[in-house]
């Protein structure tokens, strides 16, 4: 896996492209009161929506694998950190809303806890020096 990650120079403030090797890019910046001009997400930030993104992924998948008639999932993290440098994520807690037809609990509840403990390697990283928490809601669709 690569990444290079670019400043885009002085009149841009803080603001930084990251390119992966797969050929994406985003735009990441700081807070004004760091210099930055508000245009993209904040580096941490970044890291936080990459570990909903590895998890809700694996949460889907494992349901389609199953077979269940899963039709969205959305995950909202909630996060605290340290107050001194380095501000590393102390606490972080998931919350799941996963729609579908019929979708049983304990096929959900699994899919979560296969994630946590197996297959979500960001936030696998992100337990070794915080804490992760969990919960979902199911909501029926016809």
């Amino acid at each position: 896996m690569e990444c290079t990650v670019r400043w885009m120079g002085n009149d841009a403030g803080m603001s930084f492209v990251a390119e992966s090797g797969s050929g994406h890019a985003t735009v990441m910046d700081g807070a004004p009161e760091a210099g930055g001009r508000n245009l993209g997400m904040r580096p941490m930030e970044m890291i936080l929506a990459g570990t909903g993104g590895c998890s809700a992924f694996d949460v889907v998948l494992i349901l389609k694998k199953g077979r269940h008639a899963v039709n969205g999932c959305e995950v909202s993290l909630n996060a605290e950190r340290a107050e001194t440098d380095p501000k590393v994520f102390t606490r972080i807690h998931f919350h799941y809303r996963v729609k579908g037809r019929n979708l049983k609990r304990d096929a959900v509840a699994r899919a979560i806890e296969l994630s946590k403990d197996k297959y979500c390697s960001a936030s696998i990283m992100m337990a070794q020096t915080a804490e992760l928490t969990y919960d979902f809601e199911i909501v029926e669709e016809a």
